[in-house]
């Protein structure tokens, strides 16, 4: 039963996928497959039916064989980030089907169908790098790591463009700040590149070295006049030759003219002007109304202030009546005027 085991075993990691066995490429599959020899199949697939589920396996085998490269889907190489996005998609439905128990017939279908489908979600994978990732330069030279599916090697693929990435023109004003950026967005992702080197070019078919580094940008300062012309970008790379070139046209504009702005505390003429012009003109609906509703509240305020003070004086008075009024009548006599004594005195002589 071991060889039988093995030759499935073999079989199964060749029609893994449509890229060539390009999955098992990658350790984790492999081993994989180890552990579905010895600790699964023993287990769940009849003896009898070994003969039968290897010529549907060689089959397979064959129809991914008969794939033929196509520029626009696969050439016959994977990036390492497509690999492991192949891998572990096919290694999760592979421990479903083993954590599903399954076995016999059962078992043989499930495995068929989980590959049928990994056959087509590879081939996915594979299209969109052939179309998004693989040799992503629009110029220059890229080098780029690549896995060939065929022998699992992994080397560094060189995809030639045009060296030329083009002119591009830049406006400074004068007395401000020069960049010249000469990263391109694969820069990144490119692999043996070494330093930007910038260039002044004069017109007599010279150059001179500004400056050299890992910094893809050139910063001038206060540039005046003098700063205009030409400059080129080179980044160079292991190889003899550049990664990239791309040349500057600077042109200098006049200089920023900005308005002055006067001290806060100085008036000028014209600020009194424009403050006098600002008072008589008319109020906004906004400030109108909140001017008349605080209006309306100290009126009402000195109203209500006013009718109370009236109210308690009107109340001490009418008090003070039904006082007197009471005490008259309880008395009972009328109270005669009183006279001096003196008066009273010289009438008695008298």
């Amino acid at each position: 039963m071991g060889p039988h085991f093995t030759l499935l075993c073999a079989a199964l990691a060749g029609c893994l996928l449509p890229a060539e066995e390009c999955v098992i490429c990658d350790p984790s599959v492999v081993l994989a497959l180890k552990s579905l020899e010895k600790d699964y199949l023993p287990g769940h697939l009849d003896a009898k039916h070994h003969k039968a589920m290897m010529e549907r396996v060689e089959k397979a085998v064959k129809d991914f064989q008969e794939l033929s490269l196509n520029e626009d889907t696969y050439m016959g190489v994977v990036d390492e980030a497509t690999l492991q996005k192949g891998s572990w998609s096919l290694l999760k439905d592979l421990k479903r089907i083993t954590d599903s128990d399954v076995k016999g017939d059962l078992f043989v279908k499930e495995l068929f169908w989980m590959l049928h489908l990994q056959k087509e979600t590879f081939a996915t994978y594979v299209a969109r790098f052939q179309k998004e990732a693989y040799c992503p330069n629009k110029c220059g030279v890229m080098l780029q790591t690549l896995i060939w599916c065929k022998n699992c090697k992994k080397e560094v693929h060189a995809c030639r463009k045009s060296y030329d990435c083009g002119e591009r023109s830049v406006e400074v004003p004068q007395m401000e700040d020069m960049i010249l950026d000469c990263e391109l967005n694969w820069h990144q992702a490119s692999e043996g590149l070494t330093d930007y080197s910038f260039y002044r070019v004069w017109g007599n078919n010279t150059e001179t070295l500004v400056s050299k580094g890992k910094e893809p940008t050139l910063t001038k300062s206060m540039v005046g006049p003098e700063d205009a012309g030409s400059y080129r970008c080179e980044l160079g790379s292991v190889n003899s030759s550049p990664a990239t070139v791309i040349n500057f046209r600077v042109t200098v504009l006049p200089k920023r003219v900005e308005e002055e702005k006067p001290s806060p505390n100085i008036v000028t003429p014209g600020e009194a002007t424009t403050e006098s012009s600002n008072t008589l003109q008319p109020l906004k609906p906004e400030k109108m109304l909140k001017g008349r509703l605080l209006g309306l509240l100290i009126w009402g305020s000195l109203a209500l202030i006013t009718g109370i003070t009236f109210a308690i004086f009107c109340r001490r008075k009418v008090i003070d009546f039904i006082k007197s009024s009471l005490f008259g009548l309880g008395s009972g006599v009328v109270e005669q005027p009183q006279v001096p004594k003196e008066k009273a005195t010289d009438s008695r002589h008298q």
